[in-house]
């Protein structure tokens, strides 16, 4: 029965028995209830509780000492390092094979033996009160997410103010030191200026030793990260992870209501904007005994914050390799393919996306960062050059084979180019083939696969054909108005030229 019920029957018999019947016989006969039940009604308006009987658990009996004796030896081992219940059950069914033991009642027993043995002592924590843009508590936390249709697992930075409780969330593919101090910067952003202290666990980003108490020997870079932004930074007590409870706390939040369902995105930039509108949507949140929501509360505490720096700090890691005999400069253990001539000597960018190489002021390529060991990211388009001299290398490159992977190489291409080699011969018409992808370089990929397509839809594989479709937008055509007759005159009956394409392209020009 349940309790409320229950209490409301006592308080009837109750009063049944002082202002009606009188008698424990009578009410008992009213009400259908044993006299046991008025008599414990008349004696107390609460219902006794329920006793739990100690159940049996004759299966787990020939297993009690090999538990007992696993959780002794837990007692001197590290925390992180015992044996969960899930595991003890295991290594019974492994190690025991003739008892044949539930896990519910494994879990029971472990969870008794455990209080008993002082190893799930709960701690008691004391409230921290926080004054606006003092304290700020940074880490990282794992999370999956689809992009662009394939499975992957994300490191995510997230900075919690401790005031206001907004948080920033932004999610990488790697936990790099780039990456950590670009989210920092990115969190300065969008809180409109600097916490004077951030908190963090014992991050590799930022500690390379950890000293006696609280003091740490910093990497020189994040020294000089927080030099530049002008904040403090501490460190939590190894092990300790409740001393920035409120950034732990607010990974579960944001997990739980933000990564469930698994998310969907084009790419991580996508995905970084999803994230970005849910932090703004959990600005309508108010946490704890805090007597607003977050999003004013952001407001009020950045009259309260460090200004921002007028710079950014520079934070790639910047190299200077020279480019090799195949094109590629070495950046850590991967090789990136450059549109430059061997033996340059280039200035490389390492960011946490991309890598950035620049010669002479500008720019000349950005790769997507690689974070595998070993490997060659190669791109066509800056081995055109080359190949417009030795055509006969392009169809067993491995730059082509990384296009047609990644779908830069539509099939259209290959039918274009094995007409040309029929029509010309395999050397000329691979040549032609390169040619136009010069002009792909100039007008755009995708405005190259379209002439190509509208050129093999009209039965035309002539490379002059392509070449006309691809610029045909930019020609500059006469203005009928702005001519005298004379000129008129000599526009009467199409161009030779003109003529010459329009039999291309409507296949009658084709041997």
């Amino acid at each position: 029965m349940d309790w409320r019920i229950k209490v409301e029957l006592f308080e009837q018999i109750r009063r049944e028995y002082e202002f009606g019947v009188g008698t424990i016989k009578g009410v008992a006969r009213k009400f259908g209830v044993h006299r046991r039940i008025v008599r414990q009604a008349v004696a107390n308006a609460l219902p006794p509780r329920r006793k739990s009987p100690a159940r049996k658990r004759p299966k787990l009996e020939s297993a009690v000492a090999f538990v007992d004796a696993i959780l002794e030896r837990d007692r001197e081992t590290h925390r992180k390092q015992r044996h969960t219940a899930h595991r003890i059950h295991e290594r019974i069914l492994e190690e025991l094979p003739g008892c044949q033991v539930s896990e519910s009642t494994v879990r029971r027993y472990v969870q008794h033996k455990k209080e008993d043995l002082g190893l799930l002592a709960r701690e008691t924590f004391v409230p921290q009160s926080y004054a606006l843009g003092i304290e700020a508590q940074v880490d990282w936390y794992e999370a999956q997410a689809d992009l662009g249709g394939e499975r992957q697992t994300l490191q995510v930075f997230c900075m919690r103010s401790m005031a206001s409780a907004g948080s920033l969330h932004r999610a990488f593919f790697r936990a790099t030191q780039q990456a950590f101090l670009e989210g920092h910067e990115l969190g300065f952003r969008y809180f409109g200026g600097v916490f004077r202290v951030c908190r963090y666990d014992n991050l590799s980003s930022a500690v390379k030793k950890i000293l006696r108490g609280r003091e740490r020997e910093e990497t020189a870079r994040f020294i000089a990260f927080h030099s530049h932004w002008k904040f403090a930074a501490e460190f939590c007590t190894p092990g300790e992870g409740h001393e920035k409870g409120g950034v732990e706390g607010e990974q579960g939040y944001f997990r739980r209501n933000h990564w469930v369902p698994i998310p969907q995105a084009r790419d991580l930039d996508d995905l970084n904007e999803q994230l970005l509108s849910a932090c703004r949507e959990d600005q309508g949140r108010r946490i704890g005994d805090r007597k607003q929501d977050v999003g004013p509360l952001m407001v009020m505490e950045r009259d309260h914050l460090l200004p921002l720096a007028e710079e950014g700090f520079e934070l790639g890691e910047v190299c200077f390799p020279i480019v090799d005999s195949k094109g590629c400069v070495k950046v850590r253990t991967n090789r990136y393919s450059v549109p430059l001539r061997a033996g340059t000597k280039v200035r490389v960018m390492v960011l946490p996306a991309c890598i950035e190489v620049w010669h002479e002021g500008k720019c000349v390529a950005r790769p997507e960062r690689c974070y595998s060991r070993q490997q060659a990211i190669l791109n066509l388009e800056h081995y055109l050059d080359v190949l417009e001299r030795k055509p006969g290398a392009l169809a067993g490159s491995t730059p082509l084979v990384q296009w047609r992977e990644q779908g830069r190489w539509p099939k259209s291409y290959d039918r274009l180019w094995q007409s040309l080699m029929k029509r010309h011969g395999k050397q000329a018409g691979t040549r032609e083939m390169i040619e136009l992808l010069l002009l792909g370089r100039q007008h755009g990929y995708g405005r190259l696969t379209q002439a190509v397509e509208s050129a093999l839809e009209m039965g035309s594989s002539d490379a002059g054909a392509v070449r006309y479709l691809l610029t045909a937008e930019d020609l500059e055509r006469p203005q009928p108005e702005l001519l005298d007759v004379g000129v008129l005159s000599r526009y009467e009956r199409p161009l030779p030229v003109l003529a010459g394409y329009d039999e291309l392209l409507s296949g009658e020009g084709i041997q």
